[in-house]
C-alpha cells in the first residue's frame, strides 16, 4: 500500500459504494475509507488526516433542507480553502456547485442510461488526455448544477450541458463512472418507477442492459483515465511519484 493519507469517500446511499472507483484505488495500493452518511455517521470536518475527499450521489436534492447536506457544503468549502483535492460524482458535484456559489435546479425530466458526453473547449491541463472528442457513460440523474466561478467546463451531454468542471486539482462529475453490473442491477430493482417516466433522455431497462459487459469495460478505460489524472495530483500533494 501506497504511505500517504487516505482518500475520505463520503456515501450516501447504500447501494451507491464507490464500486469501481474503490478497486480503482485498491489496485493502486491506495489507502481510502467510506464515510456512509445513509447510516448516521458524522460528518468529520477535518481535512489535514485527509489526502482529498470524494462525494458520491444520493437520492435527494442538494436543495433539500437537511442537515448533514450543510455540514458536507462547509466541508467542501473547508477543503477548497486547505487546497485539499476534491472529486465530486453526480450528487457530489451540485454539492461542489452549490458550496462555490452555484445553482441547483431540475432539468428537463431525468437522464437515465447510457449517453454520449462531448469535451469542450480546450484541455490545456491535460485532464482528458488519451480520451476521444465523445464518449459513453452512465447518467441516472434529474438536477443539473450551474458552473462555478473560475471554474472549467469539460463536458457536456445533448440533454445536460453541464456535465463536468475542472478547478485546480478538483473536478466535479455529473455522470457515473464508478459503476459495476451489479450496481446497475441494484438501481434498476431500486428506483426502476423513474425509467417509468417520460424523459427524452430516459431509457428502459432492457436498453441499459443490452451488451452491458462491453459497455462497461469501456467506461472502466474512461474511469482508469479521468480518475488517474486526478489520482496523479493527489499524490503529487503527497509527495508520492
Amino acid at each position: 500500500m501506497v504511505v500517504m493519507k487516505p482518500i475520505r469517500i463520503f456515501r450516501h446511499l447504500v447501494c451507491h459504494h464507490p464500486g469501481y472507483l474503490g478497486e480503482f484505488l485498491q489496485n493502486r495500493g491506495i489507502p481510502w475509507q467510506l464515510v456512509c452518511i445513509d447510516q448516521d455517521h458524522p460528518i468529520p470536518q477535518r481535512t489535514d488526516d485527509v489526502s482529498a475527499l470524494v462525494f458520491m450521489g444520493a437520492g435527494v436534492s442538494v436543495n433539500d433542507d437537511l442537515p448533514w447536506v450543510e455540514g458536507e457544503l462547509q466541508l467542501i468549502l473547508k477543503a477548497f480553502d486547505d487546497d485539499i483535492p476534491v472529486m465530486g460524482i453526480c450528487f457530489g458535484a451540485q454539492l461542489m456547485s452549490k458550496a462555490l456559489g452555484g445553482v441547483i435546479s431540475r432539468g428537463e425530466g431525468m437522464e437515465i442510461g447510457w449517453h454520449p458526453l462531448q469535451q469542450v473547449g480546450e484541455d490545456p491541463d491535460g485532464w482528458l488526455d488519451g480520451l476521444p472528442h465523445q464518449f459513453e457513460a452512465f447518467h441516472w440523474h434529474a438536477d443539473t448544477f450551474t458552473l462555478p466561478r473560475e471554474s472549467r467546463h469539460i463536458l457536456s451531454s445533448e440533454c445536460f450541458p453541464h456535465q463536468g468542471f475542472v478547478m485546480g486539482d478538483h473536478i466535479g462529475l455529473q455522470f457515473h463512472l464508478e459503476m459495476t453490473r451489479e450496481m446497475i442491477e441494484h438501481w434498476i430493482d431500486r428506483y426502476g418507477s423513474d425509467l417509468l417516466l417520460e424523459s427524452a433522455c430516459g431509457q428502459t431497462a432492457t436498453t441499459i442492459l443490452s451488451d452491458l459487459d462491453a459497455r462497461l469495460e469501456r467506461l472502466h478505460q474512461v474511469s482508469d483515465l479521468i480518475y488517474g489524472k486526478w489520482l496523479e495530483r493527489v499524490l503529487a500533494r503527497q509527495g508520492v511519484e
